[in-house]
Protein backbone atom coordinates (compact mmCIF):
# COMPACT_ATOMS: atom_id res chain seq x y z
CA UNK A 1 0.00 0.00 0.00
CA UNK A 2 1.72 3.42 -1.06
CA UNK A 3 1.59 6.35 0.92
CA UNK A 4 1.61 8.95 -2.00
CA UNK A 5 0.80 12.72 -0.01
CA UNK A 6 -1.02 15.48 -1.45
CA UNK A 7 0.59 18.12 -3.70
CA UNK A 8 -1.14 21.04 -1.79
CA UNK A 9 -2.28 22.99 -4.46
CA UNK A 10 -1.95 26.78 -3.46
CA UNK A 11 -4.98 28.72 -1.35
CA UNK A 12 -6.77 30.79 -3.63
CA UNK A 13 -6.07 29.15 -7.42
CA UNK A 14 -9.41 28.93 -8.86
CA UNK A 15 -11.33 25.87 -9.27
CA UNK A 16 -10.42 24.35 -12.81
CA UNK A 17 -12.94 23.81 -14.90
CA UNK A 18 -14.04 20.48 -16.47
CA UNK A 19 -16.82 18.34 -18.77
CA UNK A 20 -16.60 14.64 -17.38
CA UNK A 21 -18.52 11.46 -17.46
CA UNK A 22 -20.70 11.20 -14.70
CA UNK A 23 -20.76 7.33 -14.01
CA UNK A 24 -23.90 6.92 -12.19
CA UNK A 25 -26.15 9.00 -14.82
CA UNK A 26 -24.63 8.26 -18.08
CA UNK A 27 -24.24 12.03 -19.07
CA UNK A 28 -21.50 14.65 -19.16
CA UNK A 29 -21.38 16.74 -16.18
CA UNK A 30 -19.38 20.43 -16.07
CA UNK A 31 -17.87 21.86 -12.63
CA UNK A 32 -20.35 24.84 -13.20
CA UNK A 33 -23.49 22.68 -13.51
CA UNK A 34 -22.30 21.16 -10.35
CA UNK A 35 -21.06 23.09 -8.04
CA UNK A 36 -22.83 24.66 -4.73
CA UNK A 37 -24.18 27.61 -4.01
CA UNK A 38 -22.25 28.28 -1.45
CA UNK A 39 -19.16 26.36 -1.77
CA UNK A 40 -17.72 22.62 -3.55
CA UNK A 41 -15.84 19.51 -2.37
CA UNK A 42 -13.69 17.48 -4.95
CA UNK A 43 -12.64 14.21 -3.59
CA UNK A 44 -10.18 12.89 -6.38
CA UNK A 45 -11.40 9.05 -5.02
CA UNK A 46 -11.12 5.51 -6.86
CA UNK A 47 -12.95 2.23 -5.55
CA UNK A 48 -9.84 -0.22 -4.89
CA UNK A 49 -7.84 2.04 -2.69
CA UNK A 50 -7.61 0.76 0.78
CA UNK A 51 -7.27 4.73 2.17
CA UNK A 52 -10.80 5.30 0.65
CA UNK A 53 -12.02 2.25 1.33
CA UNK A 54 -11.56 3.51 4.99
CA UNK A 55 -13.26 6.34 4.78
CA UNK A 56 -15.93 5.95 2.23
CA UNK A 57 -18.41 5.86 4.89
CA UNK A 58 -17.48 9.16 6.74
CA UNK A 59 -17.55 11.00 3.22
CA UNK A 60 -20.71 9.88 2.33
CA UNK A 61 -22.61 10.82 5.69
CA UNK A 62 -20.28 14.40 6.17
CA UNK A 63 -21.37 15.22 2.07
CA UNK A 64 -25.32 14.13 2.83
CA UNK A 65 -25.10 16.94 6.05
CA UNK A 66 -23.26 19.75 3.99
CA UNK A 67 -24.89 18.98 0.54
CA UNK A 68 -28.28 20.20 2.54
CA UNK A 69 -26.39 23.27 3.38
CA UNK A 70 -25.32 24.08 -0.26
CA UNK A 71 -22.47 22.73 -0.73
CA UNK A 72 -21.83 19.83 -3.30
CA UNK A 73 -19.96 17.38 -3.55
CA UNK A 74 -18.14 16.18 -6.56
CA UNK A 75 -16.28 12.63 -7.02
CA UNK A 76 -13.68 12.39 -9.44
CA UNK A 77 -11.62 9.04 -10.52
CA UNK A 78 -8.55 9.69 -12.96
CA UNK A 79 -7.01 6.06 -12.44
CA UNK A 80 -5.64 4.32 -15.90
CA UNK A 81 -8.70 1.70 -16.36
CA UNK A 82 -6.46 -0.55 -18.98
CA UNK A 83 -3.70 -1.33 -15.68
CA UNK A 84 -6.11 -0.94 -12.94
CA UNK A 85 -9.72 -2.25 -14.65
CA UNK A 86 -11.05 -2.47 -10.77
CA UNK A 87 -11.78 1.00 -11.43
CA UNK A 88 -13.75 1.33 -14.72
CA UNK A 89 -16.62 3.41 -15.66
CA UNK A 90 -18.59 0.48 -15.23
CA UNK A 91 -17.28 -0.64 -12.01
CA UNK A 92 -17.39 3.34 -10.88
CA UNK A 93 -20.90 2.82 -11.25
CA UNK A 94 -21.60 -0.53 -9.39
CA UNK A 95 -19.38 0.97 -6.28
CA UNK A 96 -21.36 4.25 -5.81
CA UNK A 97 -24.73 2.54 -6.42
CA UNK A 98 -23.00 -0.05 -3.58
CA UNK A 99 -21.37 2.65 -1.19
CA UNK A 100 -24.59 4.91 -1.87
CA UNK A 101 -22.52 8.15 -3.17
CA UNK A 102 -25.12 11.15 -2.81
CA UNK A 103 -22.90 12.78 -5.48
CA UNK A 104 -21.59 12.31 -8.90
CA UNK A 105 -18.88 10.24 -9.22
CA UNK A 106 -17.19 11.07 -12.37
CA UNK A 107 -14.10 9.64 -14.88
CA UNK A 108 -11.56 11.19 -16.14
CA UNK A 109 -10.61 9.32 -19.16
CA UNK A 110 -7.70 11.74 -20.15
CA UNK A 111 -6.37 12.46 -16.61
CA UNK A 112 -6.14 15.93 -17.39
CA UNK A 113 -8.67 17.00 -14.83
CA UNK A 114 -6.42 15.59 -12.33
CA UNK A 115 -2.80 17.16 -13.69
CA UNK A 116 -5.01 20.29 -13.57
CA UNK A 117 -5.41 20.07 -9.84
CA UNK A 118 -2.21 18.61 -9.48
CA UNK A 119 -3.86 15.42 -7.41
CA UNK A 120 -1.49 13.09 -6.44
CA UNK A 121 -3.51 10.45 -4.16
CA UNK A 122 -6.90 8.96 -3.19
CA UNK A 123 -8.11 10.33 -0.83
CA UNK A 124 -7.38 13.71 -2.58
CA UNK A 125 -9.43 16.65 -1.21
CA UNK A 126 -10.44 20.18 -2.56
CA UNK A 127 -12.64 22.72 -0.82
CA UNK A 128 -13.84 25.72 -2.92
CA UNK A 129 -15.43 28.65 -2.24
CA UNK A 130 -18.64 30.20 -3.98
CA UNK A 131 -16.17 32.64 -5.68
CA UNK A 132 -14.45 28.89 -7.02
CA UNK A 133 -11.34 29.98 -5.12
CA UNK A 134 -9.43 27.13 -3.34
CA UNK A 135 -10.13 27.55 0.69
CA UNK A 136 -9.06 23.62 1.76
CA UNK A 137 -6.63 21.09 0.33
CA UNK A 138 -5.79 18.05 1.91
CA UNK A 139 -6.79 14.73 4.25
CA UNK A 140 -9.95 14.21 6.12
CA UNK A 141 -8.75 13.95 8.95
CA UNK A 142 -5.35 12.01 10.76
CA UNK A 143 -6.85 8.62 10.37
CA UNK A 144 -5.24 6.23 8.05
CA UNK A 145 -6.19 2.14 7.70
CA UNK A 146 -4.20 0.30 10.12
CA UNK A 147 -3.42 3.34 12.41
CA UNK A 148 -6.29 3.15 15.33
CA UNK A 149 -7.31 6.77 14.65
CA UNK A 150 -11.26 6.45 14.55
CA UNK A 151 -12.78 8.42 10.98
CA UNK A 152 -14.06 11.39 11.82
CA UNK A 153 -13.80 13.84 9.08
CA UNK A 154 -12.58 16.61 11.44
CA UNK A 155 -10.34 18.60 9.09
CA UNK A 156 -12.59 18.59 6.22
CA UNK A 157 -15.56 19.25 8.66
CA UNK A 158 -13.54 22.27 10.23
CA UNK A 159 -13.05 23.80 6.32
CA UNK A 160 -16.82 23.46 5.82
CA UNK A 161 -17.84 25.01 8.96
CA UNK A 162 -15.65 28.21 8.51
CA UNK A 163 -16.57 28.08 4.80
CA UNK A 164 -20.06 28.59 5.78
CA UNK A 165 -19.16 31.03 8.71
CA UNK A 166 -17.22 32.96 6.51
CA UNK A 167 -14.22 32.64 8.54
CA UNK A 168 -10.61 31.91 7.50
CA UNK A 169 -9.31 28.70 8.69
CA UNK A 170 -6.47 28.85 10.43
CA UNK A 171 -5.90 25.36 11.32
CA UNK A 172 -3.14 23.79 10.24
CA UNK A 173 -3.93 22.05 7.08
CA UNK A 174 -2.29 18.54 6.40
CA UNK A 175 -1.87 16.77 3.26
CA UNK A 176 -3.84 14.00 2.43
CA UNK A 177 -2.05 10.52 2.39
CA UNK A 178 -3.09 7.64 0.23
CA UNK A 179 -2.97 5.25 -2.82
CA UNK A 180 -0.85 7.53 -5.91
CA UNK A 181 -2.85 8.29 -8.72
CA UNK A 182 -2.45 5.10 -11.10
CA UNK A 183 -1.31 7.23 -14.55
CA UNK A 184 -1.02 6.19 -17.90
CA UNK A 185 2.14 5.80 -19.53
Amino acid sequence: MSRTPSNMLPLDTKAPDFNLLDTISGTYKSFDELKGKKGTVIMFICNHCPFVIHVNEALVAISKHYMDLDINFIAISSNDVVNYPQDSPEKMKTHAKNNNYPFPYLYDKTQEVAKAYDAACTPDIYVFNDALKLVYRGQLDDSRPGNSVPVTGKDLRHALECLLNSTVNSSVQKPSIGCNIKWKN
